[in-house]
């Protein structure tokens, strides 16, 4: 999966945030702490989302990415406003971003001879951003699921997601090779699938 997200802070954008907010480290660090939470949560009903736009594989992680970093840009539009936010509020929000993004990436592929009727995306677009309370046991079973691997497990699997983390680092700490941590990091999202798709499936027998 591709890593949305430089490692380094100092690189990060401002988040759509008011000139003010970028002066406090602090307050920006929390914001895109709470970004990264929410994205890394979710980001598998994204990337769902984002495949079923488009005529093949070949670009969901290039349309995930402009996704993601477009969601951060745009982060303080999400969370302004008097009503707290959930994560189905982030996936619906998200994915009207990933629409656009998906439309981008197929207008400038215009003339592949597998490119969609736009219409009938539309309309593949429009129930899914619409049934995205479906998608919630899903998101639960995600959360669920990480919460019973051991912590450096999960530390792994969402490495590629938290600011200053990277596998690089944590296999600098632990003295391993890189490479021995990608190979374990697939394992770990073979068993995360297998875990979900069983959860739920228990969720829909209940």
């Amino acid at each position: 999966m591709t890593n949305h997200f430089s490692n380094s802070e100092s690189e990060l954008p401002g988040g759509g945030l008011p000139g003010s907010a970028l002066t406090d480290p602090l307050a920006q660090e929390a914001r895109y702490r709470r970004f990264v939470e929410y994205l890394s949560r979710n980001e598998l009903m994204i990337r769902r989302f984002v495949r079923s736009q488009l005529p093949s594989s070949d670009g969901v992680d290039d349309v995930v990415q402009d996704t993601a970093l477009e969601c951060w840009n745009k982060y303080a539009q999400f969370e302004s406003g008097e009503e707290q936010k959930d994560s189905l509020d982030f996936i619906r929000w998200a994915c009207v971003i990933a629409r656009f993004k998906a439309m981008s990436w197929r207008r400038d592929r215009a003339r592949d001879r597998l490119s969609f009727d736009e219409d009938v995306l539309g309309m593949i677009a429009d129930t899914a951003v619409a049934n995205c309370d479906q998608w919630e046991p899903q998101r639960q079973a995600l959360s669920d699921c990480l919460k019973q691997m051991e912590k450096d497990s999960e530390r792994l699997i969402l490495s590629v997601h938290v600011s200053g983390d990277s596998i690089a680092r944590i296999a600098k700490e632990k003295g391993l090779k890189a490479r021995k941590l990608y190979s374990k990091l697939n394992v770990l999202r073979s068993l995360l699938m297998d875990c979900i798709s069983q959860k739920s499936a228990i969720e829909a027998m209940e």
